[in-house]
């Protein structure tokens, strides 16, 4: 399961990292949010050591929220080295979004 991120760490796992980095936006009481969680593990155990995978709650960081403009739930910004190159909004099929990773890991 993708680990929780808050402000503390954003910067350490998200802006400052290496690599590309999935980071789901998303709220407890959302249920597409949590249709699309063991998608998002799948994926997680699929591309691990290839594309690191966060979860942030909108409920608790609001001012992330705020400032990658995520205005529903669930939201997936996908970074590259720090930044943001695509975003997706909604319920994802996991072939939509393993086709949507590998379309940035080979370019």
């Amino acid at each position: 399961m993708a680990e929780r991120i808050g402000e503390t760490d954003f910067a350490e796992k998200v802006t400052k990292a290496a690599g590309i980095v999935l980071l789901d936006f998303y709220s407890d009481s959302c249920i597409p949010c949590k249709m699309l969680s063991p998608v998002l593990g799948e994926i997680e155990e699929e591309y691990a050591g290839t594309v690191s995978v966060y979860k942030v709650n909108v409920n608790y960081e609001e001012k992330l929220a705020e400032a990658y403009q995520v205005m529903s739930s669930p939201t997936l910004i996908l970074f590259r080295n720090g930044e943001v190159l695509d975003r997706k909004s909604g319920i994802q099929k996991k072939t939509e979004l393993t086709e949507w990773l590998d379309k940035y890991l080979n370019s």
